[in-house]
C-alpha cells in the first residue's frame, strides 16, 4: 500500500455547547457533575453542523452536555456510535461543582496535569484514558469521526497526536462548540493536526 493509498481516520473533535449555570454564579469546577447543555446559539449550531461531513460515524461522551450537543448535530447521514465513558471531562473529586477561589488548590495549580484533586483524577489520567479510547477506534472501519467530548478530552486527543506532554496540552484553549481536526494516518502510523479550537 503506497502512503496515497494509505486509510485516514480524520477525528473530528467538537466541544459540546456551554453548561448551563446559575447567572452570576462564579466559574466552578465542572468534571463529572451533568449540568444540561445551552442549545440556544442556533446559528453556532447550524454554521458547525455544515462544517462537519455529511456521511460520518457520531461519538460523545456520556454527559448530558455533550449527548445533547450531539444529537442537535447529528443529520440524518450520520451514525451513532452512542457515548463514551472514556471521553469525559476531568474528574474533579470533591472540588465538583465548587469555584475555583473556594478549594485550597495551591499544589494542584502548581502541576495541574499530574495533581489530582481529592477524590479525583489527573489531567495525565486522563490523557491516558482517552489515548485508549481513540487508538482502538483507529483500529476500526469508520474514516470520518465527529467527536462531541469536553476540553479536557479534546487537550487529551491533541497531546496524543501531537506527542507532547499533559501539562503542554492544557495551553490549548478549546471554546465551547470549537471544532478541532486530527487525522490518524495508518501507514505510516502518524497524526496530521488540520486545525485545532476552530470557531466558525
Amino acid at each position: 500500500m503506497t502512503r496515497a493509498q494509505s486509510r485516514t481516520v480524520r477525528w473530528w473533535w467538537v466541544r459540546h455547547a456551554p453548561a448551563k449555570v446559575v447567572e452570576g454564579a462564579p466559574a466552578a469546577f465542572c468534571g463529572w457533575s451533568d449540568p444540561d447543555a445551552d442549545l440556544t446559539d442556533t446559528h453556532a449550531l447550524g454554521v458547525l453542523r455544515s462544517a462537519l461531513p455529511e456521511e460520518a460515524a457520531v461519538l460523545s461522551s456520556d454527559l448530558t452536555r455533550a449527548r445533547a450537543t450531539a444529537d442537535a448535530l447529528s443529520r440524518r447521514s450520520h451514525r451513532r456510535l452512542g457515548a463514551a465513558q472514556e471521553l469525559r471531562e476531568q474528574n474533579f473529586g470533591e472540588w465538583e461543582g465548587q469555584s475555583y477561589d473556594a478549594v485550597d488548590a495551591e499544589t494542584f495549580w502548581r502541576d495541574p496535569a499530574r495533581v489530582a484533586p481529592p477524590g479525583g483524577e489527573s489531567f495525565a489520567e486522563v490523557c491516558a484514558r482517552v489515548a485508549r479510547a481513540v487508538t482502538a477506534r483507529n483500529q476500526h472501519a469508520e474514516e470520518e469521526i465527529v467527536a462531541v467530548a469536553h476540553a479536557g478530552a479534546i487537550r487529551a486527543a491533541l497531546a496524543l497526536a501531537l506527542d507532547m506532554p499533559p501539562g503542554q496540552a492544557l495551553l490549548f484553549e478549546i471554546a465551547p462548540l470549537s471544532l478541532t481536526r486530527i487525522d490518524w494516518i495508518a501507514e505510516p502510523g502518524a497524526w496530521r493536526v488540520g486545525g485545532v479550537n476552530l470557531t466558525l
